[in-house]
């Protein structure tokens, strides 16, 4: 069985990009109920490792790097399962959150 390598990019993007929604959602779900606890700067951490690899990048995921060498497509979600607006505004939505999130936990430990 010869699987496409583009669809095996495509499917680690999409379960890595489940991941950081998983923690990110975690962490703004801590924050907001102070429930603060290890696994939450396990998850800040990861983040900021998320983060620094963009940067590295361009802001490119190196998934979508390795992905251009086997597309030519001009579309924002050629390299993930997810609706092209969605792909276009990943980073600015979620930037976001993680920023309401951050801002939250630091209010929770500043008033404790």
């Amino acid at each position: 069985m010869n699987i496409p390598k583009l669809l095996i990019i495509k499917i680690s993007h999409t379960i890595i990009w489940l991941f950081f929604n998983v923690v990110i959602f975690y962490i703004l779900y801590t924050a907001i109920f102070n429930k603060i606890d290890i696994w939450v700067w396990i998850g800040v951490g990861l983040v900021f490792m998320e983060g620094l690899v963009l940067l590295a990048f361009k802001m490119f995921c190196p998934l979508t790097v390795m992905a251009r060498k086997y597309s030519d497509s001009t579309k924002d979600n050629f390299d993930i399962f997810l609706p092209n607006w969605l792909a276009k505004h990943n980073k600015l939505i979620y930037t976001s959150i993680f920023a309401v999130a951050i801002l939250i936990l630091a209010y929770r430990i500043l008033q404790a």
